[in-house]
């Protein structure tokens, strides 16, 4: 497939994601309950009661993987540009971010809704992406009542009429689905600058909770996007972007 894919037609993403709250005790009683079990089955302790100390310290450490109990705050975007005259390609990197998780959803929206509608032409990429990404915006949306763009509407798709969603993990399975290989180590081991650099995907709750530092949380998330880029690049056997052709437009922080 990727021999004829068009890079051009393919939107890079990641998202950075915390806590709903910034402490366990912010939450509703009814939603302290429900964190209670979730935390029994993180920690695979499903027949002991927890401490209460040990549901709260976990709550602001694994919350946000949770489309339930956490909330997205960055979504980051690439988009690939090819000159038409050189036809040399350039990526330019994007984010959305806000507070308000859905008006930062309902600009990304309708940037997918104009310009990548079709899931027969366009194409979405990202590192863990049919796991994580995806399935975490559609909930998102879901929860907001907002509709789902039309290429992001595939509950219930067979896998293909998902052929639309190129994940950089699932490629580099090649049908191994026993481990888990993140994008900080294939870019080790591809020689691509770490986007691990300033903070990692564990410091991202402190940094918008304690430090309300949305701008370096979007520059973590390009950072991510440009690696997938890379990879993928690598994975086409095409020469990696350098220098001038990363372009980070802007950070529209909502």
């Amino acid at each position: 497939m990727l021999e004829h894919l068009d890079i051009a037609n393919v939107l890079f993403l990641d998202i950075e994601t915390v806590s709903g709250e910034a402490t366990y005790a912010d939450l509703p009683d009814n939603f302290k309950r429900l964190w209670k079990l979730k935390s029994k089955q993180i920690l695979r302790q499903y027949d002991e009661d927890l401490e209460e100390d040990t549901v709260s310290n976990l709550y602001p450490e694994k919350a946000g993987i949770f489309a339930e109990f956490g909330k997205i705050v960055c979504i980051s975007v690439g988009i690939i540009v090819r000159d038409p005259a050189t036809k040399v390609l350039s990526v330019r990197l994007k984010s959305f971010a806000s507070e308000d998780e859905k008006e930062l959803l309902t600009a990304f929206s309708k940037l997918v809704e104009q310009y990548y509608n079709n899931p027969n032409k366009h194409f979405f990429c990202g590192h863990n992406l049919r796991e994580f990404d995806i399935p975490y915006i559609c909930r998102r949306m879901v929860i907001h009542q907002m509709k789902l763009p039309t290429t992001f509407d595939i509950s219930g798709k067979k896998p293909w009429e998902t052929k639309h969603l190129l994940d950089t993990l699932e490629m580099w399975k090649f049908g191994d689905y026993k481990h888990y290989t993140s994008l900080d180590l294939l870019t080790q081991l591809f020689g691509i600058p770490s986007p691990k650099d300033d903070i990692d995907g564990g410091e991202v709750g402190k940094v918008y909770w304690n430090e309300k530092d949305l701008a370096r949380i979007c520059m973590y998330c390009e950072k991510d996007v440009l690696a997938v880029v890379q990879l993928l690049l690598k994975y086409m056997r095409q020469p990696v972007l350098e220098g001038d052709q990363v372009i980070h437009v802007e950070v529209s922080i909502l």
